[in-house]
């Protein structure tokens, strides 16, 4: 079926091939590199160091245990100022070797490793102890030059020894896969760890070691870390699926039993695949590459699809296990290329590529006719790494051009005077507090390395390996004598069949010079995204009847519906976590034909919960366009069913905000002669929003934005919903309002009280961000930074309940991951008194119950406590960053 759905996709029109990069435009795009890691860079030393990472939108550390959990993700953050080690290396490279020493002297002397919090071995393995081993390789390096690092005695790798024996009480289980957690202070399985009881770990976490702790014995002499890692790699490949040779995504430590079965090469075993091919160039075990040749026949028999890598089952491998992929896989061209097979290395960057230029950046997940699946997209680096491999295996200047897009995607919708913010929704461009030490660790390498030329790279990167975190482990150690013996474990002949292995090396340099090898690949794939078939739209059976109340007009806060449902038997109840369930009482009906109509109601809500999901608008952006900020900074908002519809506005609505007096919008603005010509601020609650619109149209606004007045929430944490009517028609409000919760609702106030004046742009994304860059063409044609997909936001939670004539329940499937969530689910939303949703958020949603009559009019002062970074003092960085954006603009002119 596949195959029929790209068949009309390859017919479209193909593009004409690019003419190769000069020289000087790699040197500026090389140098533009530079200029963008200094931002990144100093930022995070200014405004965040010694804390692990930095929040580049407030302008500050991010300090685990003072921010709010972001619950798996956090383990990552230990408190051992992880933005600093993770980036050692990355300093060599770019030829900053003064800042280097220094950076290595701040890690000596301010770094403790002993604290007491639970982190990912996973992650520190990689970013940590991989940072450390990375910066010890540098500095022995400088120092055998004679010119830098002289005083070095292997402080880093002393370091890096004593994180690793803090991560050993992990190994300790009888398979010998390490538990997901460890206690930086106290190890595992004791009531002081506050870890040990995990069961489950993904294969990556458990197969993502042998680089790092390896590099460490053969540093050391102590071959304890290589043995851990080897036991465990052993202990996986024993567990494959000896009829697929594929491995599930995660397993369970004590048993070995796969816990979930679907395989893939994206997030939760990415790297394990990485791992078993870079452990046999760096030590030269044929073992690895046996392993590796193993598992890499079956994905490119069972989840390879060119151009798209899909999940199987591991016991039916035939069977997809999804209709989505994660932007993890984006890795997986690369590591094709250090295999050697440049062919399916070429189709798949070519899907990603076109992902990219039709959303800006690669989404977290898009699914197989290449919509947004995930919106969030926080900077990862994989695309950008297999660029410069296909780059280095080819030598087509194709792939420089894919490295400007990356370049200039990240400068004009990522770029924030305070660094780089990661993008909370790609569609919309709003950004997310975020800074991921990966960023500086692996991003810059690959785009440096890409345009850089041999000449300008301070040291031959062919002498070293790039670890799954980029970092830099010389090729040398596996020349390197064990102080004892490492044991293996064979494998049989009747196991394997040696006529699968290619037991040449792999190769990193020039593989085709023919530039005409990738293009007349990359030709026929071109056109597959932008030409993908539309959905079809879903079907929805007819209701059993027409009871007297429909669920497409029910209203939680009528109290003539309220008096229908009581007569039907269907009662209200308010949940103590907010939500709100209607249960069925039959025999509580006035009549048996009431009764029915009961059931139909609450099945007719049911179907309407189901059919919301597919229906939901995407988000909106509010972009505060007026100096400083001119346009860095942009909020994620809620959309309204009624209004000018955003998505068909090709500029948007522009205009200076003022808060409507009364703030509420409930009755008739008594400040209109401010409000006239502008974008009127409201709050929440009181009245319905459609009466808020009605209002501020009234006295002449151009847009509104309605502000919650739930202290404390945040788009980070609760999903946006889209604000319904007031069960009557709306034809007569032509103004967009859109929803802000608190928090960033609370950045426009703040930016009110500094500067009277406040301009923003509403629109269905952002706009550039700074400077008028001129929209280019690239490729078939079509705008590459405009999202054209739109994806249904998470619906609120749904509880129902007939109790004499139970309705079919809800059907929900587990989630994937601790970091994802199925589409269409999200916890429950907060609904204000009177005011009107959607049918299924009316059913669903919290409700606030009204606990004081008075309304309060003016909008709420923000506290002193609140750590935000004043807007004044951050001028001087804005207005430093807009002329780089100048300056940059009038390099590339």
């Amino acid at each position: 079926m596949l195959l029929v759905l790209l068949m009309p996709m390859l017919l479209g029109a193909l593009c004409n091939p690019g003419e190769a990069m000069t020289r000087e435009e790699k040197r500026k795009l090389k140098d533009q590199v530079v200029e963008m890691f200094d931002h990144a860079y100093q930022n995070y030393m200014d405004h965040a160091y010694p804390a692990d990472e930095l929040m580049p939108l407030t302008c500050r550390g991010r300090v685990r245990g003072l921010e709010p959990s972001r619950g798996d993700v956090d383990d990552a953050l230990g408190k051992f100022s992880l933005t600093l080690i993770d980036t050692l290396d990355t300093l060599v490279l770019l030829n900053k070797t003064t800042e280097f020493e220094a950076a290595v002297r701040k890690v000596l002397s301010d770094v403790r490793l002993d604290n007491d919090i639970v982190v990912s071995v996973f992650e520190t393995n990689i970013r940590v102890l991989g940072g450390l081993l990375g910066g010890h390789s540098m500095a022995v390096m400088l120092k055998e030059g004679g010119q830098h690092m002289q005083w070095y005695q292997d402080e880093l790798l002393h370091m890096a020894k004593d994180i690793g024996l803090r991560l050993l009480p992990a190994f300790n289980t009888s398979s010998g896969l390490p538990y997901p957690r460890v206690n930086l202070k106290h190890g595992v399985r004791g009531p002081e760890t506050r870890t040990g009881t995990e069961t489950d770990t993904c294969t990556a976490c458990a197969g993502t070691m042998i680089l790092e702790f390896a590099a460490l014995s053969r540093f050391t002499g102590d071959p304890v870390f290589e043995a851990h890692a080897r036991r465990a790699l052993d202990f996986l490949w024993e567990k494959r699926q000896r009829n697929s040779n594929l491995v599930g995504t995660t397993i369970n430590i004590h048993s070995g039993e796969w816990v979930r079965r679907d395989s893939g090469v994206g997030a939760g075993i990415d790297s394990y695949y990485e791992y078993l091919l870079k452990a046999y160039i760096l030590l030269g075990d044929d073992q690895f590459l046996q392993r590796f040749n193993t598992h890499y026949a079956s994905i490119m028999k069972y989840i390879s699809q060119p151009p798209l890598l899909l999940d199987v089952h591991i016991h039916k491998p035939l069977l997809p296990a999804r209709t989505w992929m994660d932007s993890l896989l984006a890795f997986f061209p690369g590591l094709q290329v250090l295999k050697g097979d440049i062919r399916p290395a070429i189709e798949t960057h070519e899907m990603l590529y076109q992902v990219t230029k039709k959303h800006n950046f690669l989404p977290e997940a898009f699914t197989t006719d290449f919509r947004v699946h995930w919106a969030q997209h926080p900077l990862r680096p994989e695309f950008a790494e297999s660029t410069y491999f296909l780059y280095k295996a080819t030598g087509d200047p194709y792939y420089l051009e894919a490295g400007r897009t990356i370049l200039d995607n990240l400068n004009r919708f990522a770029r924030v005077p305070c660094g780089f913010a990661a993008m909370k929704d790609v569609r919309t461009g709003s950004h997310e507090d975020r800074m991921d030490s990966f960023f500086l660790a692996e991003m810059f390498k690959y785009l440096f390395l890409l345009f850089a030329d041999v000449d300008e790279v301070p040291f031959d990167v062919e002498d070293y390996i790039f670890t799954t975190e980029a970092h830099f482990l010389p090729l040398s150690l596996s020349t390197t004598p064990h102080s004892s013996p490492i044991t293996l474990n064979t494998t049989t002949d009747e196991e394997l069949d040696d006529s699968n292995f290619d037991w040449t090396c792999p190769n990193t340099r020039l593989l085709f010079p023919d530039p005409a090898f990738p293009r007349n690949i990359r030709e026929p794939i071109r056109s597959v995204v932008d030409k993908s078939c539309p959905r079809p739209a879903p079907y929805r059976e007819p209701g059993m009847g027409r009871p007297p109340l429909r669920a497409q007009d029910f209203m939680a806060n009528n109290p003539e519906h309220l008096e229908l449902l009581r007569r039907m038997g269907v009662s209200l109840i308010h949940l103590k976590d907010g939500r709100v369930q209607l249960v069925q009482h039959a025999t509580q009906a006035v009549s048996a034909v009431a009764a029915e109509d009961g059931v139909r109601f609450m099945q007719e809500m049911m179907e309407l919960s189901s059919q919301q999901q597919k229906e939901q608008l995407p988000p909106r952006a509010i972009q505060i366009v007026s100096h400083p900020f001119f346009g860095r900074v942009v909020l994620t908002a809620g959309p309204a069913q009624f209004g000018i519809d955003l998505s068909k506005s090709i500029t948007g609505v522009r205009g200076f905000v003022t808060v409507a007096e009364p703030y509420s919008g409930c009755s008739e603005i008594t400040n209109g002669e401010y409000i006239q010509g502008q974008i009127a601020l409201l709050q929440r609650g009181q009245c319905m929003f459609a009466e808020k619109a009605r209002h501020i149209q009234k006295a002449g606004a151009i847009g509104g934005i309605v502000i919650d007045d739930n202290e404390g929430s945040s788009s980070d944490t609760a999903p946006l919903f889209q604000m319904a009517g007031d069960g009557r028609s709306t034809d007569d409000i032509t103004l967009p309002l859109l929803f802000l919760f608190h928090k960033e609702g609370n950045i426009l106030l703040e930016s009110l009280k500094e500067y009277r004046e406040v301009e923003v742009l509403l629109s269905d994304k952002a706009r550039d961000r700074g400077v008028n860059t001129q929209e280019t063409e690239e490729g078939c044609g079509g705008d590459a930074t405009t999202p054209t997909s739109s994806e249904p936001l998470g619906l609120t939670e749904v509880t129902t309940t007939e109790q004499a004539e139970p309705g079919p329940p809800e059907e929900t499937s587990p989630s994937e991951e601790a970091t994802e969530s199925d589409e269409g689910m999200s916890p429950p939303q907060e609904v204000g008194p009177g005011e009107d949703l959607t049918p299924t958020e009316s059913l669903s949603a919290q409700a606030k119950e009204e606990t004081d009559s008075e309304t309060n009019d003016e909008p709420k002062q923000l506290p002193d406590s609140e750590k935000r970074r004043s807007v004044e003092s951050l001028l001087a960085d804005w207005q430093e960053d807009f002329e780089a954006f100048q300056q940059m603009e009038r390099d590339e002119l």
